[in-house]
């Protein structure tokens, strides 16, 4: 296995993997360092200073909502909730489908059949509509998104491990190890896991951009606590009050682009780190 450096070398010379990372760095900052660069009473409607829709001028760069809060100040405290639930939504889908992988792929027999239908039966059904019931059905909440997204997005994983589960157990190791006495557990924990791990990370970076348009996309159908500051939120008020036929674009763009950034930026991470940790994929280069 190589070092972490010749990893990082590789990984640093993927330009487009290394701005991904740079612009992910900003954003992440941003959500740690938000309350310090603007206070959360800039999002009281009550103190709000500006009239409403306001253009973007000296005073309020991005323009205002029909509140007259600061778009500037929304969007920034934004990044912060949605990337919470977008990394947390696929760390839940990515544990449920590792286990779910590795389990049918390992023990086989019935226990693999039945794993392989219920995995199926997510497949077919179509996520969002899923996401929408299960958001609807329970408590409005951040922990109700990040449940809703994670439950309907996990067959995918499962169907990835899975497969390199086999290959990794088809592997004479695997086969000297279980002749030497190595139960379930020391199979799956010492070899398996470790194997299957570089794929599981890969496929987190991938994930998590679609976790946050799926985030997104349910806030701005007004599921989820209407009060938490998010860029599906932002989107979903600026419908509700008229934004477009105003013709304020400031209200729409900068969460818009934001989403549109941080996805972009995930995948082009998620595709460097794949071509780092696939041999096949290095080779093609």
């Amino acid at each position: 296995m190589r070092g972490g450096g010749t990893a990082w070398r590789e990984f640093a010379g993927n330009r487009g993997g290394l701005i991904g990372l740079v612009v992910l760095g900003l954003f992440v900052l941003t959500a740690i360092f938000v309350p310090l660069l603007i206070s959360d009473s800039a999002l009281d409607v009550t103190r709000a200073t500006g009239g409403r829709l306001e253009s973007p001028s000296g005073n309020f760069l991005l323009g205002t909502d029909e509140n007259g809060t600061s778009i500037l100040a929304l969007t920034l405290w934004g990044t912060r909730m949605s990337l919470v639930v977008g990394l947390a939504a696929t760390l839940l889908s990515v544990l449920i489908g590792t286990t779910v992988g590795i389990l049918a792929a390992h023990f086989g027999g019935w226990l693999s059949a039945i794993l392989l239908r219920f995995t199926d039966f997510f497949l077919i059904m179509p996520s969002l509509v899923l996401a929408i019931a299960l958001s609807a059905v329970l408590e409005g909440g951040a922990g109700t998104i990040i449940l809703a997204i994670g439950v309907v997005s996990w067959p995918t994983s499962a169907r990835l491990v899975r497969a390199q589960t086999l290959s990794v157990e088809a592997r004479p190791y695997i086969e000297r190890a279980k002749a030497l006495g190595g139960g379930h557990s020391h199979v799956i924990f010492k070899h398996v896991l470790p194997s299957v791990l570089p794929l599981v990370f890969v496929n987190t970076t991938l994930a998590v951009g679609s976790a946050i348009v799926a985030e997104s996309t349910l806030r701005f159908l007004g599921l989820g606590d209407p009060n938490e500051v998010t860029w599906g939120t932002i989107l979903r008020s600026a419908s509700n009050s008229g934004a477009i036929t105003y013709g304020a674009w400031w209200y729409l763009l900068p969460p818009g682009i934001a989403i549109a950034l941080v996805v972009l930026s995930f995948t082009l991470v998620g595709r460097a780190l794949e071509t780092v940790l696939n041999p096949k994929l290095r080779e093609r280069r």
